[in-house]
């Protein structure tokens, strides 16, 4: 009755739960994330879902084909579930996240694919198992319990590597108090295979024989149960610290894009500066030669200008005025009479009147004949 209930509540708990976090999977999936980020979810449901079919194909065997719970074929039977239930954790494993040292468990499931890594598991399992098979089914000197010695060597490694890994990533995540509820699992895990490992047959005749299959019974569903809720823990503090990374990204990106925008914002300023100088002195400029238009300069300056423009580069001042039959000071002083009404002042005056006379047109009252 107490196997029964046993199987009972497993089957019921761990299927809802696989369905649930398969759903979950798949909403992952459907929101965007990575395939690689929400693969220990997959393996965990998987891991869950093998643990209520096991359960559930028990109670069909008892139920409808009025076999034992602890006969041969349904020893068996649970040993496959069990291995299978480990493949699916170790698969699991490598999805934990955590910024600490791989265990040498999680490091070996890494080096292969999971499809070899199946492979591989499987097909040693497989043959192990079916050696260990053709030499005890028909051997009634090997008991039904030493026939998990298949699985409790793998069961073991597996749970000191959930172990480790689960200790980590709940460290990693400043969740040190999960260290407990971590250890506690291990410990139902070693219970459970230590109930497994001892011949009913040393206790069916002792004092404890209730309180041993009561402990049976209690450490097969804790143990499930911790589970269940470790990983429940481990996947909601996923998710926090996803979403979490996911604003501080955002953050990150608003960030970068706001001080791109200043630096644009900057170089645009300093570039619109530019430009109004730029403005500032053309007008300035424009200014300039507006005035210089509306200056009405007379004959002799005229005259001066004209003979500046065509023979100022290759004749002085003197030699301009003694051409012109004036004075050098009078020369000089209708040029510093020009430059004042034009706005000259400063170095390079001469080639400013030569660019003024050319640009203007007054190179036609020029009166000196160049000889030659």
């Amino acid at each position: 009755m107490l196997t029964t209930t046993v199987y009972t509540v497993t089957a019921i708990v761990c299927l809802i739960t696989a369905v649930v976090i398969q759903r979950i999977y798949f909403k992952e999936l459907q929101r965007g994330a990575s395939l690689k980020a929400v693969n220990g979810i997959k393996w965990f449901g998987w891991a869950i879902l093998v643990w209520g079919v096991g359960a559930l194909s028990n109670l069909v065997l008892v139920g409808i084909f009025d076999s034992n719970y602890s006969s041969r074929s349904i020893i068996y039977l649970g040993v496959l579930f069990s291995l299978v239930n480990s493949l699916c954790i170790l698969l699991s494993l490598p999805s934990i996240e955590h910024n600490k040292e791989r265990s040498l468990v999680v490091r070996l499931v890494e080096r292969f694919t999971e499809r070899e890594f199946v492979r591989v598991f499987l097909g040693i399992l497989m043959m192990i198992s079916f050696v260990f098979i053709v030499t005890s089914y028909n051997n009634t000197a090997i008991s039904n319990t030493l026939i998990w010695l298949i699985d409790i060597p793998i069961s073991i490694v597996v749970a000191v590597a959930l172990l480790i890994e689960l200790h980590k990533a709940f460290n990693n995540r400043d969740m040190r108090f999960m260290v407990i509820p971590v250890i506690a699992l291990f410990i139902l895990i070693v219970i459970a295979v230590t109930h497994r490992i001892i011949p009913n047959s040393y206790i069916e005749n002792t004092s404890l024989a209730a309180s041993w299959a009561a402990i049976g019974a209690v450490t097969s569903i804790s143990f499930k149960f911790l589970f269940i809720l470790l990983f429940s823990i481990l996947l909601y503090s996923w998710k926090f610290l996803s979403e979490k990374e996911q604003e501080e990204s955002r953050v990150a990106s608003l960030t970068l894009e706001n001080s791109r925008l200043l630096k644009n914002q900057e170089q645009l300023t300093l570039a619109n500066e530019s430009h109004l100088d730029t403005i500032k002195s053309m007008k300035s400029e424009l200014k300039t030669l507006k005035a210089a238009h509306k200056i009405e300069l007379s004959d002799r300056q005229k005259e001066v200008l004209g003979n500046l423009g065509l023979y100022g580069d290759i004749m002085s001042y003197g030699e301009m005025a003694e051409a012109m039959h004036i004075s050098l000071d009078g020369f000089q002083a209708h040029i510093h009479q020009i430059k004042k009404m034009l706005s000259i002042s400063g170095t390079g005056g001469k080639e400013r009147l030569i660019a003024f006379a050319k640009a203007n047109d007054l190179l036609q009252h020029a009166s000196i004949k160049q000889e030659g």
